[in-house]
């Protein structure tokens, strides 16, 4: 957790200004996964191909926790 944690502040400035605060953004997701022992690839594959498409009333449904207890 800690190469995570000081990363965040190193990569405020990676790219742009924007850049930073999403890289935290998919760290923050690929971190949950691993504590909760979710395959990280197998996770991703399922959720990020139908992102774009999915209503924002269904997001909740798409987080680590919720994709594990639907696919488990």
């Amino acid at each position: 957790m800690r190469p995570v944690a000081l990363g965040r502040k190193n990569w405020i400035h990676i790219g742009s200004e924007q850049a930073g605060p999403k890289v935290a953004a998919i760290l923050s997701v690929v971190e949950t996964c691993r504590r909760m022992n979710i395959p990280v690839r197998e996770y991703l594959a399922a959720v990020l191909p139908g992102l774009a498409e999915t209503p924002i009333h269904r997001l909740p449904q798409l987080t680590p926790i919720a994709w594990a207890s639907q696919n488990r």
